[in-house]
């Protein structure tokens, strides 16, 4: 058995000891347009991948910077790499938490976000807490009634998959191209 991990676009590294040679925006892509947030608990697939590119508008839409735009697109990143664990529990795997924080600062080396700041991070966080509030209303009432107030118009429709991909490596392309 091996500790190789297979990925979408057909590269093969040990999880546990990945480089930026490892990382490939298509498997990012893929791959989160595959997980369904929420673990999977919610009225229809909604995915991590369509989470991202709402954070990443809703940062466009308050006009904060192209890094905490590109960041709020890859904030979940690594779990193309590593899947998706709801917060009540992830916050209790210390040691998952390690593995995705190692895998976030490889990712965040690749794409140049090795050096947000702070205030940048907190930015980020801020967006994915309140898209969170938005789609918990949506996707499991039914209504959109975030407890934050959301400047952009978050799509919490039924997407494909493809779509998602698709709108994720565009978006990604355009924020690296500014």
């Amino acid at each position: 058995m091996s500790d190789k991990m297979n990925t979408y676009s057909g590269k093969q590294f040990y999880p546990m000891e990945m480089e930026e040679k490892d990382i490939c925006i298509e498997d990012i892509a893929h791959a989160l347009s595959l997980l369904c947030r929420g673990g999977g608990h919610i009225k229809y697939f909604y995915s991590v991948g369509q989470h991202s590119i709402n954070c990443a508008k809703e940062a466009l839409a308050r006009k904060w910077s192209g890094k905490v735009i590109l960041g709020c697109l890859l904030h979940d990143a690594s779990e193309a790499y590593i899947s998706d664990i709801i917060r009540p529990v992830k916050k209790h795997l210390t040691n998952y938490m390690e593995i995705e924080e190692m895998i976030m600062n490889v990712i965040f080396r690749k794409f140049g976000l090795s050096d947000l700041t702070a205030s940048e991070k907190v930015q980020i966080r801020q967006i994915d807490d309140e898209m969170l509030d938005g789609e918990m209303h949506a996707l499991l009432n039914g209504e959109l009634i975030p407890t934050h107030m959301l400047i952009s118009e978050p799509n919490f429709q039924l997407e494909s998959t493809e779509n998602i991909e698709r709108e994720f490596l565009d978006l990604f392309l355009q924020l690296m191209i500014k």
